[in-house]
């Protein structure tokens, strides 16, 4: 039990684990339910999206156990929150520096590197997930299972392998996908006094691309913002605990993979794909419906594909 918190408050922190858990497990098995069923989407942007997503769905996995007590169960789950929770938000700062380098560097290498991403990811996820265990720090802390918090020092020893690690990933990812947006930006206002209609509309594309891409750093931001301020808090004053902002915490770190599954799994080709699939199978009655919802559809996509195309390479 969470110090100062009742039973009933750690029993409500366990359930809001399980319900958001359960939300992103779904979100991120459907992404990685698509890439496994449709070949088309085997292409190696989204193969990185399969990672992050594949991370944040064993995660989740793992937090629907709840409060599994004391024993062997319970150090299964703190393991495994630690080492697929990093491996997660590395995977985000793969696909960051995949966008750079194709979008700003005109870099067409990117596939080459796959194997250095995957040693960059579990590596670091793995020695991550080490360190706590030397002091044989895993075990209950709260209303779940993972680096325990009863001391100062093991409370430090979380800042260091994980929340030191995640805020340096997010400031990656926001300098990268600034330098994006600035470059397209400035790339959008040369085309935009030309009279060639498809440069336009590829400038209109671009513009609507960096609309998307400034929300992903913004997620980790989201994500961890609440769980980061909880725990200086915690190590400022572990005798006054926040109700709410403990739910704050777990609910919104635990939607992280719904949260990502959004917003980088369903982009337009995903949509187009799966659109496709469905148009295979859709009964002939509901035909006229059909087509009316894809006209939408198709108008929202249209603005997305250009930009895609040049990261699906």
């Amino acid at each position: 039990m969470i110090n100062r918190l009742t039973n009933q408050q750690t029993q409500t922190l366990t359930n809001i684990n399980v319900c958001a858990s359960a939300l992103s497990f779904t979100g991120s098995g459907f992404i990685v339910l698509c890439y496994l069923l449709f070949k088309e989407l085997r292409k190696f942007s989204f193969r990185l999206v399969f990672y992050l997503s594949l991370s944040d769905m064993l995660c989740s996995f793992f937090n629907l156990l709840g409060n599994p007590g004391k024993g062997f169960l319970c150090y299964v789950q703190g393991y495994t929150t630690q080492f697929f929770s990093v491996a997660s938000f590395l995977w985000t700062t793969t696909i960051a520096f995949t966008l750079h380098r194709t979008v700003v560097r005109h870099k067409t290498d990117v596939e080459e590197l796959e194997s250095i991403f995957h040693l960059y990811v579990w590596g670091s996820s793995l020695i991550m997930t080490v360190i706590p265990s030397i002091g044989n720090d895993y075990g209950q802390a709260g209303a779940w299972c993972w680096v325990q918090s009863s001391t100062k020092p093991v409370k430090v020893l979380r800042f260091v392998t994980f929340y030191f690690p995640l805020w340096g990933a997010i400031l990656f990812n926001g300098l990268v996908y600034l330098q994006v947006i600035r470059m397209l930006t400035y790339a959008t206002r040369m085309v935009a006094g030309m009279s060639d209609r498809q440069r336009q509309v590829e400038a209109k594309a671009d513009f609507k691309a960096m609309n998307r891409w400034g929300y992903y750093p913004l997620i980790l931001i989201g994500s961890w913002m609440f769980g980061t301020i909880n725990r200086i808090h915690d190590f400022v004053a572990p005798n006054e605990p926040i109700f709410w902002l403990y739910c704050l915490d777990i609910g919104t770190a635990a939607l992280m993979g719904l949260f990502n599954s959004f917003a980088y799994g369903l982009n337009a080709f995903v949509r187009r794909t799966l659109r496709g699939k469905l148009q295979q199978c859709w009964p002939e009655r509901y035909k006229c419906w059909q087509l009316g919802f894809m006209k939408v559809e198709e108008s929202v996509e249209e603005s997305e594909m250009a930009t895609l195309q040049e990261e699906q390479k």
